[in-house]
């Protein structure tokens, strides 16, 4: 016969009043870090009080019951009624819900309430926040209840709204927390699927792997067609965007390619039919053009149009203001934000005043054509002024000049004379010239004549440098901002002012905006008229034609590799220039990427880049990656160490800054653990219906 199972008995609970109640020194919590009494008794107050306390009754010498009771378990939720008791908003009297246990040992009360507790998995807690969300509450709301910042209420609902057969995967610890995080970038649950499927097959499930591939195709939004068009507006179109709330994205991805250039396309067209409108012949527009565009094109130089006495009264006002603000703060270590807010409004509207609009000639701007394009940053380009070479006049061959000083025209006595004729006639034709008076040189005598002028030129040019810099900075500069060789009887040519090899955003390096700015300057520092340029030249000092003539030389400079065109003797001197001038590419913005370098190579020379600019050990831990991995991971590393490769070292000076400092230790945690830190800001939620246990940390997934 079977024996029935003994049937246990349940601790009894009653109301104690709180002024009967005591800590007791057999809870085995001792740690305070991260307890926080101050929240779960906002939350009591809330909510009121949603687990009892585990008490025990306190015995006197004869052991009887002293009507005090002694708490092993629930110490937190008594500091908190204790905080409410000392703040006047709880009654010392105040019933307080217990459970009043009897035998055992008090330690073992307090461990098992702890030990015991299951905590809740993240995903049940992202689903819980997504149900108040759907019952109405607001993000704030949310917040605010369980003492958590918003920040971190959006990054948890965007958990919860990734497509629910990976949120199941993730329930099984089929994939980790980092790896859902990633996930949250694309909205898109087929597209999630999708690239989940591909990772099942994947060497590399890393957090980057799965932002990239949901990322592929998509446009940045710190691209400049993007800020060109602005996101919002992009938004406003119905593009769709992706966002990163769990590292920096940067403002994000537009998906939507065609709608970017699409809007691009129309938006310059609009800003390229004003510029028509002034009566330019042509017009071309483009997201961006090649470095060099403007080689061949002569520009027109424009004047600038007067300001009237309202402008200049304005400008003097705004530099006024400008200038008080500046001194009145001279002194502060940092700026206050609304006087930091005014200089720059002061100095966009002071710039505004130097960079309108110059006025052209009609007649000039009628043959001549502009260029309009994008910025780096976003802006609108807009280069006015550049005639092709077609569209110029075609100029009369010049008269003759004779020795006297007067100009003559040069013509034979018969039109079906050619010059050896005139030649041969020469001596016979003297009687009649002397009763006919003066007439022209024949075109023999004056080649004669001239060529002995050149040579004693050529003589005495080469014993007066000074001059002869004059000379050749004449002709030179007739070349890149006139191109009217013909001004000059210097047979000096620049053979090349540009060169055919281009690169990604060759046109918006560092590089190239600072010769276009300098050429700029100096073009408007020269006269309009290319015969004034020789006395121009003459009445500057000698450090500025030094600094024309050195602009103007370095145009000329062509140390490109060609495939077709071997030159090693003067790549051979290009190294010779570099150490010369001390070149640092570092210092002129060149970086590794995958675009430019590190995606164009064997994994040998990304490893051995990374080994050179980061150590070994930085080299080591990528070694086991893929390919594209390896580059995007390498360009991470590379990013500020001023590694350069090879064929952009200048002899003599280290590979990268490594070599000039002692190198560094290498980081070893990943990028993603900015997200884990963000998801796993748990301290400040109330444990007011759970344990004593401090909150679990979601990182730890």
């Amino acid at each position: 016969m079977a024996t029935a199972a003994k049937k246990i008995t349940l601790s009894p609970s009653r109301d104690i009043p709180f002024n009967k109640l005591v800590l007791s020194q057999s809870n085995v919590r001792r740690v305070k870090a991260g307890v926080s009494i101050e929240e779960l008794a906002e939350d009591i107050v809330r909510r009121g009080l949603l687990q009892g306390l585990s008490v025990r009754a306190v015995l006197d010498e004869a052991g009887e019951e002293t009507g005090i009771f002694e708490i092993p378990a629930g110490g937190r939720r008594y500091r908190a009624l204790e905080l409410l008791v000392k703040q006047k908003r709880l009654a010392k009297t105040a019933p307080v819900p217990c459970v009043v246990r009897e035998g055992g040992i008090a330690e073992e009360d307090s461990l098992a309430e702890n030990v015991q507790r299951a905590p809740l998995h993240p995903l049940d807690q992202f689903r819980a926040f997504l149900s108040l969300r759907e019952k109405g509450q607001s993000e704030e709301e949310i917040a605010a209840a369980f003492f958590v910042a918003v920040n971190v209420v959006k990054q948890r609902l965007k958990l919860a709204s990734v497509s629910p057969t990976l949120l199941d995967v993730y329930a099984e610890d089929g994939m980790t927390l980092d790896q859902l995080m990633a996930f949250t970038v694309s909205g898109d649950h087929e597209r999630q699927e999708q690239v989940f499927e591909k990772l099942k097959v994947s060497h590399d499930k890393q957090p980057y792997m799965i932002r990239r591939m949901l990322t592929e195709g998509a446009v940045r939004a710190s691209d400049k067609r993007a800020q060109f068009i602005g996101v919002d507006a992009y938004v406003e179109a119905g593009g769709p965007i992706m966002r990163d709330l769990f590292q920096g994205d940067d403002g994000g991805w537009l998906r939507d390619v065609a709608l970017i250039d699409r809007m691009v396309a129309d938006r310059l067209e609009r800003e390229a039919a004003e510029i028509r409108a002034e009566g330019w012949k042509w017009i071309e527009v483009a997201p961006d053009f090649v470095y060099g565009h403007t080689f061949g094109l002569r520009q027109l130089r424009g004047e600038a149009a007067s300001l009237t006495d309202e402008e200049i009264a304005a400008r003097e006002a705004l530099q006024a203001e400008f200038d008080r603000l500046s001194e009145e703060h001279a002194d502060a270590d940092e700026l206050p934000d609304e006087v930091d807010a005014r200089l720059g409004e002061l100095e966009t509207a002071l710039e505004a005043f130097e960079t309108r609009p110059l006025a052209f000639d009609p007649v000039e701007v009628e043959r001549a054509g502009a260029f309009v394009s994008i910025t780096h940053d976003g802006g609108l380009r807009i280069e006015r002024g550049y005639i092709r070479p077609e569209d110029e006049i075609a100029v009369d061959p010049e008269d003759d000049t004779s020795a006297d000083g007067e100009s003559d025209d040069v013509t034979s006595t018969d039109d079906n004379d050619d010059a050896t004729d005139g030649a041969d006639d020469e001596t016979s034709s003297e009687s009649e010239e002397e009763d006919e008076g003066l007439s022209p040189i024949s075109d023999r005598l004056m080649t004669e004549l001239t060529a002995h002028r050149t040579l004693g030129l050529r003589h005495a040019l080469g014993e007066q440098p000074q001059i002869a810099f004059h000379a050749a900075l004449h002709a030179l500069t007739l070349k890149v901002f006139y191109h009217y060789g013909s001004d000059s009887c210097l047979e000096l040519d620049l053979k090349s002012v540009s060169f055919g090899a281009q690169a990604p955003g060759l046109n918006d390096c560092a590089s190239a905006k600072a010769i276009r700015a300098r050429h700029e300057g100096w073009a408007k520092a020269l006269p309009k008229e290319s015969t004034d340029l020789w006395a121009a030249l003459q009445d500057w000092d000698g450090d500025s034609q030094a600094l024309l003539f050195a602009h103007v030389v370095s145009l000329s400079v062509n140390a490109v590799h060609e495939a077709w065109n071997k030159r090693p003797r003067a790549l051979a001197h290009a190294d010779k220039l570099a150490q010369a001038v001390d070149l640092d590419m570092t210092a002129a913005g060149w970086k590794p990427t995958v675009d430019n370098y590190l995606g164009r190579v064997t994994k040998a020379r990304i490893l051995g880049a990374v080994a050179e600019g980061r150590g070994q050990r930085a080299a080591d831990r990528i070694e086991h990656l893929k390919k594209g991995e390896m580059a995007t991971e390498a360009e991470t590393l590379l990013a500020d160490a001023g590694w350069l490769p090879e064929p952009l070292r200048t002899p003599g000076r280290p590979a990268s800054q490594v070599e000039e400092a002692a190198a560094e230790p290498v980081v070893e945690e990943s990028a993603e653990s900015d997200g884990e830190t963000a998801i796993g800001e748990e301290d400040g939620v109330a444990d007011n219906g759970g344990t004593d246990d401090a909150p679990r940390t979601l990182a730890a997934e």
